[in-house]
């Protein structure tokens, strides 16, 4: 009599299948990062790694939002593998930017608080951050000016040279 297949086979294709057929919505957050650590760990069972993971930050999003050092930490996740999931960050926030850039979008205070929690909510570090609008309060760029510690960014007064041009004629 053959032995009864173990549990864990078959795991990753019922879980990609899970995905295919009902979406994102079916799967539970450690399940979204499980799927994700597929690819960065080949021949590793990584539901124990995802939910550590997930424990660890308290969220999918702050798991993604967590310094290296600190992903590193958990056990299974080395630098390849944060890497990765910083990787999946980078990309976040540069599709939410590009969708942003350009449409008339920071008209109000509520707005440019919800720009700056989405670019910004999970950094470890204070940043000073100067976002310019054009004359429709259309975001034009968002750079970093500083960083800073947990709750403190000195900011240099020290007039920098710059160059205006300006259009006079009507």
């Amino acid at each position: 009599m053959p032995l009864p297949a173990e549990h864990y086979h078959g795991h990753r294709d019922r879980l990609r299948d899970k995905y295919r057929d009902h979406g994102d919505a079916s799967l539970a957050d450690y399940e979204v990062l499980e799927l994700l650590l597929f690819r960065s760990i080949p021949r590793r069972d990584t539901k124990p790694i995802a939910k550590a993971l997930i424990e660890r930050f308290g969220s999918l999003a702050a798991v993604f939002g967590a310094p290296l050092s600190l992903l590193q930490e958990v056990k299974g996740v080395g630098e390849a593998v944060a890497l990765d999931l910083k990787l999946v960050a980078t990309v976040g926030q540069r599709m939410l930017k590009s969708e942003l850039r350009g449409k008339q979008l920071l008209s109000s205070w509520s707005s440019v608080i919800d720009y700056c929690h989405a670019a910004m909510a999970y950094e470890a570090r204070e940043q000073f951050r100067i976002l310019f609008l054009d004359k429709r309060n259309a975001l034009i760029a968002d750079e970093v000016q500083g960083h800073g510690t947990v709750d403190h960014t000195p900011v240099d007064r020290q007039p920098r040279r710059a160059t205006w041009n300006f259009d006079l004629s009507y």
